[in-house]
């Protein structure tokens, strides 16, 4: 690693744990290059990584930004403490109208946060968190890091585990050939993922010559600003597991490629046989990486989280409060892309290790690496915000054209030789890509 140390003040070692999780995944990536006699060494420019992590702020489409959050996401004071509600997608921001019972007209921002404002300011924290998540919205209570620590969900999903889990290998060897470019030429990686994290480790393994093909359900199409994000180096599809035909397609997408990334709910893609236990059943040389928010055991397995909610409940934000006791957030999604990273390190892990030991799965939480953050220890050193090989370099930045415009965004956190490396593609259009894989090398 080179660069500087510190960047970001605060509380934190949120630099410790960027450039530690994309460190990790480029040392896995020179293992995998090893394995495949691919003449490719990698290393990693903090100010780079920095620059990746706040990667949606930096984004522009024909000079224009992106919407990074909506009028219903943030911070609101409730009776005896702080909510944070996520309000970023449609169906999410209903569910608050509707629970919270908002003045707001819809499609009248402005009323709808004066409304949802009002409505938790008469209620208890808790109160909002609980009647907002059984109706399937999003919501966490802000509480303390000893609060979080006395958690029955804590003790049960957190405490005592590391940052992956990682599950017996299938003993179903499966050589890797030898590649002549990059990693991951010629790895095919199945996208079940949505948002950012998941979406963060396969861009990165897009970036290291993975043929990457994300599927999403018609039914909720991911944001349009988080698909340009991090849309790059894959392509994207629209998969129904409603149709018979659809999920057959996507059954034999799974079962014919190397990787494949789940951030569903523990559970949720059971039914669909495309849950960790049935693929490994069915095609014992797959690697299979599945992420959730809290872990996928104890009494929040299955609810709904992002990184915003877990960084409210955990005591991230109470860590990060004004000195008026107003909550506040780390610099940047940093939950989401640190567990992103280690979800491709674990996947190339995993990948060269299938010679020896076939196909395995890991197993990754936000919460996890929330706690893995508050228990980090404190960094000292003065903040270099001005450095030149900084996060704000004008070197890390990339443009390419594509059919939204003209993107200018940050490029992958790695280098290879002097140079960084550069995504090979642009974000496609979204959903409009064909449902099958490129040929290998």
């Amino acid at each position: 690693m080179r660069g500087p140390r510190r960047w970001w003040d605060g509380p934190l070692d949120v630099e410790g744990l960027a450039v530690g999780s994309v460190r990790a995944a480029v040392s896995a990536a020179n293992t995998v290059a090893i394995a495949r006699d691919c003449p490719w060494s990698g290393w990693v420019a903090s100010g780079l990584v920095g620059a990746s992590f706040g990667s949606i702020g930096r984004l522009r489409v024909d000079g224009s930004p992106v919407a990074e959050w909506a009028e219903l996401s943030g911070f609101f004071a409730a009776a005896d403490g702080w909510v944070r509600l996520h309000g970023n997608y449609p169906h999410h921001a209903e569910v608050l109208r509707r629970v919270l019972d908002a003045n707001g007209r819809a499609g009248d921002q402005a009323g709808d946060r004066a409304g949802v404002a009002a409505a938790v300011r008469s209620r208890a924290a808790l109160e909002v968190e609980a009647a907002v998540r059984a109706a399937g919205g999003i919501a966490g209570a802000v509480r303390s890091p000893d609060a979080w620590r006395e958690h029955p969900h804590h003790a049960a999903a957190i405490a005592g585990t590391g940052l992956v889990t990682v599950g017996t290998p299938t003993g179903a060897v499966r050589p890797l050939e030898p590649s002549v470019s990059l990693p991951l030429s010629g790895i095919r990686v199945l996208d079940l993922t949505r948002v950012i994290a998941g979406p963060t480790a396969a861009r990165f393994l897009g970036a290291l010559g993975a043929d990457v093909l994300r599927v999403d359900p018609p039914a909720m199409p991911e944001l349009l600003g988080q698909h340009l994000d991090t849309g790059f180096a894959k392509r994207s599809t629209v998969l129904d597991f409603g149709s018979d035909d659809q999920l057959a397609t996507a059954r034999e997408l799974a079962g014919s490629a190397d990787i494949v990334l789940s951030s569903y709910r523990p559970g949720a893609l059971k039914r669909f046989g495309l849950d960790r236990d049935s693929l490994l059943a069915g095609h014992p040389h797959l690697v299979v990486v599945e992420l959730s928010a809290w872990g996928d055991t104890g009494p929040w397995a299955t609810q709904r989280g992002f990184d915003s909610i877990v960084q409210a409940v955990t005591g991230i934000a109470s860590r990060y409060a004004a000195a008026d006791g107003t909550p506040g957030a780390l610099p940047v999604q940093a939950l989401d892309h640190a567990t992103g990273y280690l979800m491709a390190t674990s996947a190339m892990r995993l990948l060269s290790r299938r010679p020896q030991e076939g196909g395995a799965s890991a197993r990754l939480a936000l919460a996890r690496t929330a706690d893995w953050l508050l228990q980090a220890p404190a960094v000292g050193g003065t903040v270099d915000a001005d450095a030149f090989d900084g996060p704000d370099c004008p070197l890390w930045l990339e443009q390419a054209d594509s059919s939204y415009g003209l993107l200018e965004g940050v490029r992958p956190p790695v280098f290879a030789g002097d140079v960084p490396l550069e995504y090979p593609t642009a974000p496609t259009r979204y959903g409009a890509d064909v449902p099958e894989w490129w040929q290998r090398e």
